[in-house]
């Protein structure tokens, strides 16, 4: 089942600000699902699509500093 997280929650899990949570998601910085609503946008963001950016920002990381 996929767990499904509002901006507060990603941001929490990212160790982030809510607001730059959205700013990010806005700019295509993390994966986001975009929900349009009459008169604002709601962001919501899946926990495996974000594990799995971090899991990959950590591998770029670590192969940056064996080279």
């Amino acid at each position: 089942m996929q767990e499904w997280l509002t901006v507060a929650e990603a941001a929490k899990h990212l160790k982030i600000k809510p607001r730059t949570a959205s700013e990010w998601a806005r700019q295509g910085r993390i994966p986001a699902h975009k929900l349009s609503g009459h008169q604002r946008c709601t962001w919501r963001f899946l926990r495996h699509e974000l594990d799995a950016m971090l899991s990959a920002s950590l591998a770029s990381s670590a192969d940056r500093r064996q080279q």
